[in-house]
């Protein structure tokens, strides 16, 4: 259908991912964001199918970790222009300057330079998070 499409896979730290969905109200379309058991899985069920991507058309897809965004935003999307044979614009890390209109829930985020205090967030609410931790199981929950 999209045959010359470049794909992106925009990836978080699963606590963290799932945690920003769980507590949004989206307006609709979303109800799997509303239990953190079928959230969890929606986020395994994700990363299988990536890995399905990545393993049947290795290197289509380029993995970019928001960690990584966060801490170096310049090199980052300087990976993702690259990938997509795009050239390197000033005004790409400074995306909060844009007049443009933004619907998503992201909206007020989207006019604010990169920020880290949102990348732990979820550990402030981590005694009510046990359904969600349970889920995603040992392999994808960050051990202090």
């Amino acid at each position: 259908m999209l045959p010359n499409a470049k794909v992106i896979d925009a990836r978080r730290d699963p606590m963290s991912c799932c945690f920003s969905g769980f507590k949004q109200l989206f307006a609709e379309g979303q109800m799997f964001s509303y239990d953190q058991e079928d959230i969890a899985q929606y986020y395994l069920d994700y990363v299988r199918l990536m890995d399905h991507w990545d393993e049947v058309i290795p290197g289509y897809v380029l993995r970019v970790q928001h960690e990584d965004v966060v801490a170096d935003l310049e090199t980052q999307v300087r990976r993702m222009l690259d990938f997509c044979g795009l050239p390197f614009e000033d005004a790409c890390l400074e995306f909060h300057k844009t007049e443009r209109n933004v619907r998503t829930p992201s909206s007020e985020q989207v006019r604010q330079p990169i920020f880290s205090t949102a990348l732990e967030q979820w550990k402030h609410y981590e005694p009510w998070l046990g359904p969600l931790k349970a889920r995603l199981g040992p392999d994808w929950v960050a051990q202090d």
